[in-house]
């Protein structure tokens, strides 16, 4: 029972760290930094950073054998690049609505457990998904004359579908089974960095932050979404499996619900306050489920 709390907490955690992206992405997209500039300082500050918490604080080696280094190299470039087009969405279709539809991501690991590894889908389980799917639709209220665009859609789906297999690769893979979780975290951001250092030219595109506010908001895109998001995660996998974890992925909007009324002043409706009850309690059903073996 300690277990499966434990589990349930951080992947609570996860997933509101994790719906914290578009509160310091977009400031910086104002300011006319690129994508892969965003992402590249994202990550290199959580490795620099984390790095020397796991070195200097933790007292945890970061050595890895030869088996584990293509595993833990597929993992990140499945975490970075879900990033990347996440981000890249941001640019196509209101951040809002981008994270609205990314949330398919656990229907994706229900499906990809059920069809390659023989998971059952409770009728709990299958509840859970469509009442969080429809409250979380309840809460994305757009601009009247907002259109979807075909390619950010598309570019946001496949986000969620890698980021789906994200989370059934931390489960699945044996090679990774016996790592420590913060070993895992480390290289799965060091290994993500590569992706814009390439696209960056080796960093000879990489736009400066020439303004200490922009410093403020690439520090935290590495302590929440990134290292915050993946510790947790993790942690959460392991503990109480793929589909829970996914499922409490329906609190990351409310994250984004939280800071719109703190920071931003919007107003709470009758239908994001119904949304927001759906959500928690399909959140609720699969907190309270009696589970015979691990997800």
């Amino acid at each position: 029972m300690n277990r499966r709390v434990i589990g349930l907490v951080n992947g609570a955690i996860a997933s509101s760290s994790y719906g914290t992206n578009p509160l310091f992405a977009l400031p910086l997209y104002a300011a006319g930094i690129g994508v892969n500039s965003v992402l590249f300082y994202r990550y290199a500050f959580a490795v620099v950073i984390y790095a020397l918490w796991l070195t200097f604080v933790k007292k945890i080696s970061l050595k890895i054998k030869k088996e584990e280094f293509l595993p833990l190299l597929i993992l990140a470039l499945l975490f970075s690049f879900s990033s990347l087009t996440l981000f890249i969405a941001f640019g196509y279709i209101e951040a809002g609505i981008a994270c609205t539809i990314l949330f398919v991501y656990p229907v994706l690991v229900a499906i990809i457990m059920a069809m390659f590894f023989k998971e059952k889908l409770t009728k709990t389980v299958l509840s859970a998904i469509v009442l969080t799917s429809i409250g979380i639709g309840l809460l994305y209220h757009g601009k009247p004359d907002a259109t979807l665009n075909p390619l950010g859609v598309g570019i946001v789906f496949l986000s969620a579908l890698l980021y789906a297999l994200y989370i059934v690769g931390v489960k699945k893979i044996k090679a990774v089974q016996h790592l420590k979780r913060e070993k895992m975290s480390f290289y799965v951001m060091f290994f993500g960095l590569i992706i814009y250092i390439y696209n960056l030219k080796f960093c000879t595109q990489l736009q400066i932050l020439d303004r200490p506010i922009l410093w403020v908001y690439a520090i935290a895109l590495a302590l929440l979404p990134t290292i915050i998001s993946l510790e947790t995660i993790n942690v959460a996998i392991k503990l109480v499996g793929s589909t829970t974890t996914a499922i409490l992925g329906a609190l990351e909007p409310l994250t984004a619900i939280f800071f719109g009324v703190l920071l931003f002043h919007e107003h709470l409706t009758v239908r994001i306050c119904i949304g927001v009850f759906l959500i928690l309690f399909g959140v609720f059903l699969i907190v309270t489920r009696k589970t015979t073996k691990k997800t």
